[in-house]
């Protein structure tokens, strides 16, 4: 297994810090949330990790448990491999003159992997759709199912880290139940690090152990998400974050 540490993160657009000094490290298997209100920061986070946002200082690196072999650097073709996005908009990630079958072979032959046919029919399997969807358009498609799509497409690499940009958001409620519940079944059979961002306190609390808050850029505070349910929390804005939250509950039925 392969954890993540950010140290003193920064990312800076036109002058101005969208991320400034972001500490925090993800345990190997560990799922990790980053919270806060719009324009926090917490995508781009996200972003600066897989390489999508230029750093402008801090370190990004994977870890793992003592005697495992080593990780790959960050930048390398390596690192893309072990460390995926699932991002959250699924009409926007999918193109849509492609087909599923396209979508996931295509990360394949970036990477050289052999074994397509299988690798394919196995990823459409472990998300809950069958060899019927795999040469189908995104527009045939539902919301659910277009983010199932997305989940296939960044785990038919075997990663160990996935990123997960508001990855239900953009779903119906019971939709967005079975897609978290599959992501976190995902996490527990292939033991992968999860580092998902969301402004809903309900669905991070539900799918991660630890998270921290975030405010203009830089981290507020780091809490359990028992602790952040049960509401034993120390900042003010993670309290105020809790009150705009109407009808935040632990459990996502």
């Amino acid at each position: 297994m392969i954890g993540l540490r950010v140290d003193a993160l920064r990312v800076v657009f036109d002058g101005f810090a969208a991320v400034d000094g972001v500490s925090f490290e993800v345990q190997p298997g560990e799922s990790f949330g980053l919270v806060g209100e719009s324009g926090s920061g917490k995508s781009t986070v996200l972003r600066a990790v897989c390489g999508l946002a230029r750093r402008a200082g801090g370190e990004v690196a994977l870890t793992a448990k003592a005697g495992a072999p080593p990780v790959p650097e960050p930048g390398s073709k390596a690192f893309r491999r072990q460390v995926q996005m699932v991002f959250q908009d699924p009409y926007g990630s999918l193109h849509p003159r492609q087909t599923v079958d396209r979508a996931l072979a295509e990360p394949l032959a970036i990477h050289g992997l052999a074994d397509g046919e299988a690798r394919i029919e196995r990823a459409l399997e472990e998300v809950g759709l069958g060899a019927g969807f795999r040469f189908r358009y995104p527009h045939q498609l539902s919301g659910g199912q277009r983010q199932r799509v997305a989940i296939a497409r960044a785990l038919i690499l075997e990663p160990q880290v996935l990123l997960l940009d508001e990855p239900t958001s953009a779903l119906d409620a019971s939709v967005q139940a079975e897609v978290l519940n599959l992501l976190e079944r995902l996490r527990r059979e292939r033991q992968l690090s999860f580092v998902m961002v969301s402004h809903d306190l309900a669905v991070v609390t539900h799918l991660c152990e630890r998270l921290a808050v975030m405010q203009r850029g830089r981290i507020v505070e780091t809490v359990a998400g028992a602790d952040l349910a049960a509401g034993r929390v120390q900042a003010a804005y993670t309290r105020a974050l809790m009150e705009a939250a109407a009808g935040f509950r632990r459990p996502l039925a």
